[in-house]
């Protein structure tokens, strides 16, 4: 099986946690569990994204189960630490400083609630520290200029020539994928615990 089959297999995969995720939403919205499930289905379909734009729409709509988890139970830490790690990875895609500085600041508090309420996470506390170097980053990003990628300016606009197209697209999805890189491992160490309450079948229905 090469790489290509495998990406698909694994969207399959997580579509099908995702609307089974919805589906259990619809019988109990109060299940925080079944919220964060759900939250992370979409945050793993979110590197599958046609462009950094649609990335970061998924990577929203993530972070809206992540709230309402939240909203249940204020003192889910696994949500919260999701939560901070989504708001990174928003504003690293982010191109508007003042605009990614919200969500840096907002993952920074979420960092602090989840490391609040469960201080003997080392992964938590360590997140907290790493959140301060988030502007850097960003600063760092933009300077290579990924943040007209995301918009579709600069060298990738509509008049480059078809292999500055072909560059830039590239670069912005290995931009995408570094991001997701560590944003799905991130999120794997904590909410797919939750997803293991649950039974998941190794692959959907055919």
């Amino acid at each position: 099986m090469d790489s290509s089959e495998l990406n698909i297999e694994r969207y399959m995969i997580y579509e099908h946690v995702r609307m089974t995720a919805e589906a259990n939403h619809a019988k109990n919205p109060y299940d925080a569990d079944n919220l964060l499930k759900w939250a992370g289905a979409l945050v793993e379909l979110a590197a599958f994204g046609g462009d950094m734009n649609e990335t970061k729409r998924i990577t929203k709509d993530a972070m809206v189960k992540m709230e309402e988890a939240l909203q249940i139970n204020p003192a889910k830490h696994e949500a919260l630490f999701c939560l901070g790690n989504a708001n990174t990875s928003v504003a690293l895609m982010t191109p508007d400083p003042k605009e990614a500085q919200i969500y840096i600041d907002r993952a920074s508090l979420c960092f602090q609630k989840a490391v609040d309420e469960n201080p003997g996470n080392e992964i938590y506390v360590k997140s907290l520290e790493a959140s301060a170097q988030t502007p850097q980053l960003h600063m760092e990003l933009q300077k290579a200029g990924y943040g007209q990628q995301a918009l579709g300016g600069g060298p990738g606009g509509p008049f480059a020539t078809p292999n500055a197209k072909s560059s830039v697209k590239k670069a912005s999805s290995d931009l995408k994928y570094d991001i997701f890189g560590w944003i799905i491992l991130a999120v794997g160490l904590v909410a797919w615990v939750e997803m293991a309450k649950f039974h998941v079948p190794s692959s959907p229905p055919r």
